[in-house]
């Protein structure tokens, strides 16, 4: 299955910042990951993402902002330490607190990530408890 890129290495230094030739390496192999994921949540939603952005609905600067911002979260993640994005401690009392920021790490794409893609809709659903159809108010 040949599928389009909608961004690439460039476009995380451009938009993020400069990389070294390791966060290089895994931009790479993090991007077509992170566009199979983004294509996924769209088919779990009964959507094509390639037709929506072919078609105009889903813009592809929009779609390569989302990939690079994915991307560059997976790159600011340490493998070498707990991936901390606040960490508290005490002297005597003992104790010690900290915020994870990926909880059980891997990739994940937020919520508003996928709104600003129209992956997500509100939707209003209604039980008419009272047989009521309808309401003059």
């Amino acid at each position: 299955m040949d599928t389009a890129s909608y961004a690439s290495v460039s476009d995380v230094e451009s938009l993020f910042r400069p990389l070294d030739a390791n966060e290089q390496d895994k931009a790479n192999a993090l991007i077509p990951v992170v566009e199979d994921s983004l294509r996924q949540e769209a088919m779990n939603r009964g959507k094509d993402l390639d037709k929506l952005v072919d078609s105009g609905r889903i813009l592809p600067g929009v779609l390569r902002s989302v990939i690079v911002d994915v991307v560059a979260r997976a790159l600011m993640t340490s493998t070498t330490q707990e991936p901390m994005t606040q960490f508290s401690e005490s002297a005597l009392g003992y104790a010690q607190s900290g915020t994870f920021l990926v909880p059980g790490g891997g990739l994940f794409i937020k919520k508003s990530e996928l709104a600003r893609l129209g992956l997500t809709k509100q939707r209003i659903q209604l039980l008419d408890l009272y047989g009521l159809e309808s309401r003059n108010d």
